[in-house]
């Protein structure tokens, strides 16, 4: 969503009001989970669904990715 909205991860921060940080461990996926205040406010900047941003994988998916 950053891509087609042209949007670095520093303009999403500072428009999010989260840390460079924190959005970081959100986009490598190795956060454990999110406030619905972080995913609403990420939503609304980029215009999208949650669902545009978050996928589901089990834990056995997770394994085989890794």
């Amino acid at each position: 969503m950053m891509a087609k909205r042209k949007m670095s991860l520093n303009e999403l921060s500072d428009k999010v009001g989260l840390t460079l940080s924190n959005l970081s461990i959100l986009k490598t996926g190795k956060a454990k989970a999110i406030r619905f205040s972080t995913l609403e406010a990420i939503c609304n900047v980029l215009e999208c669904q949650p669902g545009d941003i978050l996928e589901y994988a089990n834990d056995e998916q997770k394994t085989t990715t890794r």
